[in-house]
């Protein structure tokens, strides 16, 4: 106990090797939810501006027909690697990759969907 103390203090930790899979399910896990909020916070402002109350329910259908089916993708492309790759360093470009798209994804999209609505939408 005091060598951990002591290495604590000193800055040191035992570190655990970086787990891939882990990693990956969090970010999906926090992509859903910020994907989710952006979606329920622009569907709201457009509604306010005028828009059709249909949009609600085009994003609902467009959050289980496509986002998550991609989110779970992504998600079981990490999740089904062995133990010993789960730490492979050699993966980290396309770890890198896949969270950008993620994140590309989970920001990206409530706002072109927002877009598309207004655009497609009668003007009010």
């Amino acid at each position: 106990m005091a060598k951990v103390i002591e290495n604590v203090a000193a800055g040191r930790t035992a570190s655990k090797p970086h787990d891939w899979r882990k990693s990956m399910s969090d970010h999906v896990a926090f992509a859903l939810i910020v994907y989710t909020a952006l979606q329920i916070f622009l569907t709201v402002h457009a509604l306010q501006d005028g828009l059709p109350s249909i949009l609600p329910y085009v994003t609902l259908v467009l959050l289980v027909a496509a986002i998550i089916p991609a989110c779970r993708w992504f998600e079981r492309r990490w999740r089904d690697l062995p133990d010993e790759a789960a730490a492979d360093i050699a993966l980290r470009p396309a770890f890198r990759r896949d969270i950008l798209a993620l994140w590309l994804l989970a920001l990206g999209l409530p706002p072109l969907i927002t877009a598309l609505f207004r655009l497609v939408s009668p003007a009010t």
